[in-house]
């Protein structure tokens, strides 16, 4: 019973966080591999996968009432985004994601080092691109960030933020609001696939989903109360957390 009480409590975190910045990941599934230690790993992403795609949803909704989405352009994301997740997830148990570590980590790298230095990168809402280029890039960030998520996962609702604003031109606000948008079709492009082998652990993601919507809410809430200033702060700290996290895996649990 604890074991889920715990749970739950990290899946709350991991909305809160998740809704306003990405990096739910983070937070939800080292708890889930900490407290079950002998589950096999297909089982363990089937259930972080479903436990958070509640969370992703409500967070989605409560951004689309407040925030102006472009949704010409971000469902184009969204659509790429699922097929190139299911796909992704297709792989985990055939390819090891641990490979994608570095490369993850320098990317990782390079996101903060760059939000940072540059203080005026989504303060804005400032179109780069228009017409035609706009929905290839809106689909080539869909491809890639839709196959990472289904594939490995940590960090894609940073980087969906970071390439909606450095690549679109979107505000940190409108680029966090897009990003849970798409987030969600690829959370469920890999629930079919995780669902289709049976790797989901009812049990324990329902009550873990549960908490995961509340933080959501309160999240995205935080967000639109307090704008762009204040998720651009919260999503260097996070991206920070992450290059932490990946450090300490590739060099301790190799």
């Amino acid at each position: 019973m604890s074991q889920i009480i715990f749970l739950c409590i990290f899946a709350f975190l991991a909305g809160l966080i998740d809704s306003i910045v990405g990096g739910g990941g983070l937070i939800q599934l080292p708890a889930l591999l900490i407290f079950l230690p002998n589950t096999a790993i297909p089982l363990i992403f089937g259930t972080n996968k479903l436990s958070s795609i509640v969370g992703t949803l409500a967070a989605a909704i409560r951004f689309s009432q407040e925030v102006t989405i472009d949704w010409s352009i971000v469902l184009i994301s969204t659509t790429s985004a699922f097929i190139c997740s299911f796909i992704g997830a297709s792989t985990v148990s055939i390819i090891n994601p641990a490979l994608m570590r570095p490369l993850v980590l320098l990317l990782l790298v390079v996101v903060a080092v760059y939000t940072w230095f540059k203080k005026d990168f989504g303060s804005q809402h400032i179109v780069k691109v228009q017409g035609i280029k706009q929905c290839i890039y809106a689909a080539i960030i869909g491809t890639s960030l839709g196959f990472y998520d289904g594939f490995f996962g940590p960090g894609t609702g940073s980087f969906l933020i970071f390439a909606f604003i450095g690549i679109l031109g979107f505000d940190f606000l409108r680029a966090s609001a897009s990003a849970k948008v798409v987030n969600f079709s690829t959370n469920l492009a890999a629930i079919i696939y995780f669902t289709s082998t049976n790797s989901i652990i009812y049990s324990i993601a329902i009550p873990m989903g549960m908490c995961n919507v509340f933080g959501a809410i309160i999240g995205a809430k935080l967000a639109i109360a307090k704008g762009s200033a204040f998720v651009r702060v919260l999503f260097i700290g996070v991206v920070s957390i992450l290059i932490v996290k990946l450090a300490y895996d590739m060099l301790f649990n190799e």
